[in-house]
C-alpha cells in the first residue's frame, strides 16, 4: 500500500518541514559523491552507534560522549538509499505540515529533533548498547510527527493506493486506523526481530516505536495552536 495524501488542510506553507526535507536531500546528494568506502566511513562517523555511546559512558570519556550526542542529531539527516529517503520524506511531507501548524515553526523543529533523538536512544537501549551498526535515517523523528498527528488530527483520512489484483486503486481510510496499524506492525516486527524468529533486515523498529511514543506524549502535554494563532505566529 502506497500512502498518497491526507485530508487535513494545512493553514500555511510548511516552511520548517520543507527546510528539513531540503536538508536531508542536500546531505543525500553529498552521500552520493562519497563512493562506497566513503559512505561507510560517513555512516560510521556521523551515524549513531549504540556501542560507542555505551563505551563513552562506561569510560567517562567526555569527548567521545559529546560526539555520540552529536550523532543523535546528525544521524537523522543520513539515509542509506533512494527508497529509504523517498519513503521517509514523503511521509514527512504528508504528516509534517499539519503538526507544524499546531506547534509553530520553531517549536516544531525542536520537537522533530527531540523525537529523533528519543528514537535513537530507544533503539540503543533495545540493543542493550551492544550494537555496532550505525543508525541512520529520519524515520524515528517522522514517527514522532505521526504520533502527534494521531492525537491532533484524528478526524483526518488518508488515501492509500491498494493493489486490487494487479490494479492499484485509491482507498480512503481513517488516519487513526492507518497509524494504529502502522505502529502495531512496528511492535510485531520489533518482537520478531528481538526473538530472532525472523530476519526483517536492518530496520530500527524500536526507533520507530520510541519516536512515535515520544510524539504521542508530547501531543498530550503541549497545547496545540489554533488556526488563528498559527497564522499570526
Amino acid at each position: 500500500m502506497l500512502l498518497v495524501n491526507d485530508s487535513e488542510e494545512r493553514w500555511r506553507f510548511p516552511l520548517m518541514t520543507t527546510l528539513i526535507i531540503l536538508g536531508c536531500c542536500v546531505v543525500f546528494w553529498w552521500e552520493q559523491r562519497l563512493g562506497d568506502a566513503g559512505l561507510t566511513r560517513a555512516f560510521r562517523e556521523w551515524g549513531f552507534v549504540p556501542a560507542d555511546a555505551r563505551a563513552a559512558l562506561d569510560h567517562r570519556d567526555k569527548l567521545a560522549l559529546r560526539h555520540s550526542v552529536a550523532t543523535l542529531f546528525t544521524c537523522q539527516f543520513l539515509h542509506s538509499g533512494w527508497l529509504h529517503i523517498i519513503g521517509n520524506l514523503w511521509a514527512l511531507w504528508i504528516f509534517g505540515d499539519n503538526v507544524e501548524d499546531r506547534l509553530g515553526r520553531f517549536l516544531y523543529l525542536g520537537f522533530y529533533l527531540f523525537c529523533g533523538m528519543a528514537a535513537a536512544v530507544a533503539q540503543g537501549l533495545a540493543s542493550g548498547g551492544a550494537s555496532v551498526l550505525p543508525m541512520v535515517g529520519a524515520s524515528g523523528a517522522i514517527a514522532g510527527v505521526m504520533g502527534a498527528y494521531l492525537i491532533w488530527c484524528w478526524r483526518s483520512r488518508v488515501t492509500l493506493l491498494v493493489p486490487i489484483i494487479i490494479i492499484p486503486l485509491p482507498v480512503k481510510v481513517p488516519a487513526v486506523l492507518y497509524l494504529l496499524v502502522w505502529i502495531g506492525w512496528q511492535w510485531l516486527a520489533a518482537g520478531a526481530a528481538s526473538s530472532r524468529s525472523v530476519n526483517l533486515g536492518g530496520v530500527a523498529w524500536w526507533a520507530h516505536i520510541g519516536g512515535f511514543t515520544c510524539g504521542v506524549l508530547a501531543a498530550f502535554l503541549i497545547r496545540p495552536l489554533s488556526e488563528r494563532e498559527a497564522k499570526l505566529s
